[in-house]
């Protein structure tokens, strides 16, 4: 598969609503989208970086100059046989997981089209629909969150997220419990607890929850592993989590007892898959967690959650809770609580162009042994 030229783009996709966590509030979602272009098809893929190193160290601009500069000028030009070579030639580059994945997504969505088969049939997944849940930001009130929590409970969603912080945690908790005691409930504090917070962190212990998903410190398994002998809720990692290798130490030392797989956190459906299978191992389930992508993201993560081990609804809602006008063509909508995996080759899914270049805040086009020119 010879990779001809590459696309870049900053693109800025305005949210229906304000998403408000731990971390700030957005009212737009930020973001690098890749196309790359080969033997007359295309792969796209978008990055999970912001703006801030806030999520993890990563940052939209950092990711523009690795991918202009280093990256993508090893790859345009060549022929490569699959997804492992891809990366084995990108394997000299430390960390940047978040941009070497938007190059690896990119890479398997081009590379399953010319093989004319679904991303989720080549990465090996079982399912054609995946169970979801629903992610829901800090609210302005304990009352809105509970409506909003029902509204999305009786529409089917299979687990109920609620974003939390200190201040922002028990009383929350108690009140969807008490509106929803069937219902799967989980929290994701998006590390802004510490063991000092250890009396909240035990009273949301008594209350039920499926998990608590990343309560401590982006880059600590030790007082996770601390935290979790305390605890009878199982802990979920995210930010902690960026290779299989992490996945191992954290479930051999009991830092948590199942793993949030995010993609584009991990570095592509390479290491991915290497982790849903670590996991698998240590018989701890997986779910498939959300950055707030656009369709071309959601279907990505669609994709890779239809492999066996991801036992847990993902965070892969309905693209209609989120965008007014997503930028692709195929709607991604949850029935019942599930979530088709997008029809077609590759990803399944097609970029809307016309929209696409309204949101657009800047382009590079790339082509071998060329220079990235700037456009809009």
């Amino acid at each position: 598969m010879k990779i001809d030229r590459a696309e870049l783009r900053v693109v800025s996709l305005p949210l229906l609503k304000p998403f408000r966590t731990s971390f700030g509030v957005m009212t737009e979602k930020n973001f690098v989208l890749l196309r790359l272009f080969g033997e007359g098809l295309e792969g796209v893929a978008e990055g999970v970086m912001d703006i801030r190193p806030d999520f993890r160290e990563e940052t939209i601009s950092g990711a523009l100059a690795l991918l202009q500069d280093t990256v993508l000028p090893d790859l345009l030009g060549r022929d490569w046989a699959n997804p492992e070579q891809v990366m084995r030639q990108l394997s000299g580059v430390r960390g940047n997981r978040m941009a070497l994945a938007t190059v690896e997504m990119a890479f398997w969505d081009l590379w399953s089209r010319s093989l004319e088969r679904p991303l989720s049939t080549v990465l090996g997944g079982v399912r054609e629909a995946v169970p979801v849940g629903v992610s829901l930001g800090i609210q302005n009130s304990v009352k809105a969150t509970v409506d909003s929590a029902v509204a999305h409970a009786e529409q089917g969603y299979r687990r109920i997220k609620l974003k939390i912080q200190p201040g922002w945690d028990v009383a929350v908790v108690r009140a969807v419990r008490a509106a929803l005691p069937e219902t799967p409930v989980t929290v994701d504090a998006n590390a802004a607890y510490s063991l000092a917070n250890l009396n909240t962190l035990r009273e949301l212990d008594t209350l039920g929850l499926d998990y608590i998903e990343q309560p401590l410190a982006w880059n600590d398994m030790r007082d996770h592993a601390k935290l979790q002998a305390l605890m009878g809720t199982p802990l979920c990692l995210d930010e902690c989590i960026t290779t299989a290798q992490d996945a191992r130490k954290a479930l051999e030392t009991e830092a948590c007892r199942l793993v949030n797989i995010k993609v584009g956190r991990v570095g592509g459906h390479l290491e991915a898959r290497r982790v849903h299978d670590v996991a698998a191992a240590f018989s701890a389930p997986v779910w498939c967690g959300g950055m707030l992508e656009s369709g071309v993201g959601r279907a990505h993560n669609i994709h890779l959650a239809t492999l066996e081990n991801f036992s847990k609804p993902g965070d892969t809602s309905s693209s209609s809770r989120y965008w007014a006008r997503d930028l692709i063509h195929e709607p991604l909508e949850t029935v019942g609580g599930m979530m088709p995996v997008p029809a077609g080759h590759g990803i399944g899914v097609t970029l809307d162009l016309p929209f696409l270049d309204t949101i657009t805040q800047q382009k590079f086009a790339l082509g071998p042994l060329q220079q990235p020119v700037a456009g809009r």
